[in-house]
């Protein structure tokens, strides 16, 4: 699969996921799939491990991209997750064999104040 269309995969992936479109939103793993979440210590192993995971998460969850980067066998993705109203940013790393995802590691972080010490360089952006 060449870097457009592993693009594409990734991005229907992530329109998949925000649509609640579990069949979709799993196609892009290969069946021996790991997927980690190191602030929890957790590894989910298999496709069907990882997508029965999401489908009995009983939050409302929307997923909004705010890039995709990346190339050859590793792309990186930057959401915002937002779970029952509550965003958390997200960084996905998505590691791919033949053109399918074998690996993905996903870390979480909350969003945090702006500190008064540093306003005098910095612009306010909203990335949700």
């Amino acid at each position: 699969m060449d870097d457009r269309a592993t693009r594409a995969a990734l991005q229907h992936h992530w329109d998949a996921s925000d649509a609640n479109d579990f069949d979709a939103e799993h196609a892009i793993y290969r069946d021996d799939a790991v997927l980690d979440y190191p602030q929890s210590g957790e590894r989910i192993r298999s496709r069907r491990n990882i997508q029965e995971s999401r489908f009995v998460q009983p939050n409302h969850k929307r997923f909004k991209v705010q890039r995709i980067i990346g190339g050859g066998d590793v792309w990186v993705t930057e959401l915002v997750l937002t779970y029952d109203g509550v965003p958390s940013y997200v960084v996905s790393i998505m590691e791919f064999r033949d053109g399918k995802v074998v690996h993905e590691t996903q870390y979480f972080s909350d969003p945090f104040d702006r500190a008064p010490s540093r306003a005098h360089l910095v612009e306010h952006i909203n990335p949700a």
